[in-house]
């Protein structure tokens, strides 16, 4: 999926990677589950439990793509708490809302936003997740930055992303020039994140990282 020139100081990135998703989101959940053997569920769900959520809480999650991840995270903070999915990406929240709708998940809304620029107030929500979008931002600081500006006091961010494996040869360009699991960790870290911890998962190419908010 991964088709665009990846240099991330073109001023058109941000522009390449929206008509990408654009392109591909009717087709986008049927390539997740053939590229991971539908493994990707498993994945999210995961993820989802890392943001030790409750009954009443909030969560942001951010470049949600069709919802699958902020679908897990309603289930966890039901009957009281809300979730927000954020993308930039107007076909893929179409096909969120329409899954949210035949699921009957309440507490959820999908809406437009850029992971660079949230349109949130500060230290709104009790977690922040983000699930294989974080190598396709413009600008991977800027993005962690937002993350812990939304996130509450002790708030919990939790990023599932592909990662480098050591075997592989072949990566798409957008994985290659991702940081490792240590070096997302480090950036975090920059971010303003504290207790940052990452499980490397599917014989190294798939990592979760965890954190709170410093």
């Amino acid at each position: 999926m991964d088709t665009i020139n990846d240099n991330r100081q073109s001023p058109d990135f941000a522009g390449q990677v929206n008509r990408m998703f654009d392109r591909v989101a009717g087709r986008y959940d049927a390539l997740n589950s053939v590229m991971t053997a539908g493994l990707h569920h498993r994945w999210r769900e995961r993820a989802a439990a890392q943001t030790r959520l409750g009954p009443g809480d909030s969560a942001l999650d951010i470049c949600c793509g069709t919802g699958d991840l902020a679908l897990e995270l309603a289930k966890l903070v039901t009957p009281d708490g809300h979730v927000v999915g954020c993308d930039f990406s107007e076909p893929m929240l179409d096909l969120a809302r329409e899954k949210a709708a035949e699921r009957s998940a309440g507490g959820l809304r999908f809406e437009w936003a850029d992971a660079l620029e949230l349109p949130y107030d500060g230290e709104r929500f009790d977690a922040v997740t983000v699930g294989f979008g974080v190598r396709n931002l413009a600008d991977l600081d800027r993005g962690l930055r937002e993350m812990a500006r939304v996130l509450k006091p002790g708030g919990r961010a939790v990023i599932l992303e592909i990662t480098q494996p050591t075997r592989y040869s072949y990566l798409p360009e957008s994985v290659r020039s991702f940081p490792s699991p240590r070096g997302l960790a480090e950036k975090m870290d920059d971010a303003g994140f504290k207790d940052i911890r990452y499980t490397v998962l599917a014989g190294g190419i798939i990592a979760i990282h965890s954190a709170a908010r410093g």
